[in-house]
């Protein structure tokens, strides 16, 4: 039985020694995220700067990524911003920000693979919501550990707005029509 104490008791002195080892909480509340699609008249772009971002990460004892274990994003459907205001006025109606202000991804599961120069690959499950409609949506990350001890998280994903109940923006009377289509790209730093 003393064995077993002794046992015990040395893996939880190792664990504590280990100065990366554990769970850790990031944040970030900025975002370089873009929009892009297409129309009959041209491809367009919406870029937003405005964001709200929590992932907790479990760290080896090297500190390095072998777990996701929670992600939430959160950010404001105003905060997209084309070059003309009568496309951000059309894009806020299609996207019923006066019902539903935000767009957010909670993550359901995750799934980690170790890659080259200290890269990870994080494969999320979660529940995607745009415009008030929920749907399970696969996000693809890459998350590279930068030395100041912050993650530098990119990613895209290419969406059909009709999944989510929009109905692809019309200008001038109808005469130009946006594309089914859109993709969502996203670069971000988060801090401990």
């Amino acid at each position: 039985m003393n064995k077993i104490i002794f046992f015990a008791t040395m893996l939880g002195l190792l664990g504590l020694a280990l100065p990366g080892a554990g769970q850790v909480v990031y944040t970030s509340n900025s975002i370089d995220l873009v929009v892009s699609g297409t129309s009959t008249l041209h491809d367009w772009d919406m870029k937003s700067v405005k964001a709200n971002c929590t992932a907790a990460f479990t760290l080896n004892g090297a500190g390095h990524i072998t777990e996701l274990t929670a992600l939430s994003f959160s950010t404001p459907a105003v905060a997209l911003k084309s070059e003309h205001t009568s496309m951000d006025n059309n894009a806020y109606k299609a996207l019923k920000t006066d019902k539903a202000p935000a767009i957010t991804y909670t993550m359901t599961s995750a799934a980690v693979t170790q890659g080259d120069a200290g890269l990870v690959t994080v494969k999320c499950a979660g529940k995607l919501t745009i415009a008030g409609t929920t749907k399970d949506a696969e996000i693809v990350a890459i998350v590279k550990p930068n030395a100041d001890n912050t993650l530098a998280v990119s990613g895209s994903r290419t969406i059909s707005m009709k999944d989510f109940n929009v109905q692809p923006p019309t200008f001038m009377l109808g005469t130009i029509k946006t594309g089914n289509d859109v993709t969502l790209k996203f670069n971000l730093i988060l801090r401990k």
